[in-house]
């Protein structure tokens, strides 16, 4: 028998935060009596307006999902033959590029950070490369001046998958003006939702301009379409969430930061068991905590998250065992995991614990004692 009781109602990773229900509720309800739903609606508008605002950033162009915001901004930059990607992240990132016909190259990760190597970045240029996607991954940046330095070096475009990295900030600047564009994810399961969504975000006037042709099926006016284009406007129902949850994204935040800070205490003492630290020149949004199982350890990452799960505690292994492990990538490159060290072991090592406004410190006290007692198994 566990001698920690298990949690009576699951804890999940990325369950979403629901800030103020009855905004909510009256912007839709203002939505559904103008009987405009979707095709660029006010609430689409405003709150694009406000997510530029935050970001600093000229141009937010909202998207049905960050998915189809990747793969319209891949478009948009006209990336062809071969793009550079980091294989440690969500397998949406090389399909946005392989669903195009375009080959993603994956690069290994910094240890520290878990974002993109830009050496490993340098040593897979060729004469067909094109790009370069950075992602910033857990609320740490991606290194953004030098995955800009060599993009210039080597004429190549770069762009930044910032689904992770909403409100995170370098310094001054806020992530979403870096490269020529940055894309975000407002899924459900992200800190800051809008239930679906996603959006480009950019200081480039004439890509916003074709951007926001291309989510649009290439329509310019009422009849006249000017560019090839598809389907990916934001609804009105999924603005309004987003507006309702922009309104509170500061105390979200903070939420998460204590939920951090109380992880690191917590693990302090669990041999072989460490929280992964965030970049200290960056305001992170803490959005994950990711827990690492170094070789140290007396039992195998697995084994602490069929603790974990026994208990009701529905930690995740996130990006394992890796996007180049994945089909279609496996079998187009199955030598590549042989110039991936770090993304090898990072991935059997990590797991994702719950965080966000449906979590507290005691219940972050319990998951470290159900973690100390995995290891003590």
């Amino acid at each position: 028998m566990p001698s920690v009781p298990a949690f009576s109602e699951p804890l999940h990773v990325g369950r979403p935060n629901i800030a103020d229900p009855e905004r909510f509720l009256e912007l839709a309800r203002e939505a559904l009596d103008r009987r405009w739903l979707s095709n660029d609606g006010p609430l689409v508008r405003e709150l694009e307006s406000a997510i530029a605002d935050r970001l600093g950033v000229k141009h937010c162009i909202a998207i049905t999902n960050g998915t189809i915001a990747l793969e319209i901004a891949i478009r948009a930059l006209g990336l062809t033959g071969e793009v550079i990607v980091p294989s440690f992240t969500f397998v949406a990132t090389p399909h946005a590029l392989q669903w195009q016909g375009i080959t993603p190259v994956f690069a290994d990760i910094d240890p520290a950070t878990h974002c993109l190597d830009p050496e490993s970045v340098r040593a897979l240029i060729t004469e067909r490369t094109t790009g370069i996607i950075g992602v910033h991954l857990w609320g740490v940046p991606a290194p953004v001046d030098e995955l800009s330095a060599i993009a210039q070096e080597h004429g190549l475009q770069l762009m930044f998958d910032a689904a992770h990295a909403f409100g995170v900030s370098i310094g001054d600047r806020m992530i979403g003006a870096f490269g020529r564009a940055e894309v975000l994810s407002f899924h459900a399961t992200k800190f800051f939702n809008s239930i679906e969504g996603g959006a480009i975000v950019t200081d480039d006037d004439e890509l916003a301009a074709r951007t926001r042709l291309m989510r649009n099926f290439g329509f310019a006016g009422e009849d006249n379409v000017v560019y090839e284009g598809t389907n990916g406007k934001m609804t009105e129902i999924a603005a309004a969430m987003g507006l309702a949850n922009l309104a509170a994204l500061d105390e979200v935040v903070e939420v998460n930061r204590r939920n951090y800070l109380a992880y690191r205490r917590e693990f302090l003492d669990i041999p072989g068991v460490s929280i992964l630290e965030v970049d200290r020149n960056a305001e992170s949004n803490h959005q994950y905590v990711v827990a690492i199982v170094d070789e140290s350890c007396a039992v195998s990452r697995d084994d602490i998250l069929s603790g974990l799960r026994a208990h009701n505690v529905l930690a995740r292994r996130y990006f394992w065992p890796g996007a180049h492990r994945m089909e279609p990538y496996r079998t187009l490159d199955p030598r590549a995991a042989d110039h991936l060290p770090h993304t090898e072991r990072i991935a059997g090592q990590v797991i994702v614990l719950p965080t966000g406004t449906a979590v507290d410190e005691a219940a972050i006290a319990i998951i470290a004692e159900i973690v100390r007692d995995a290891v003590r198994a």
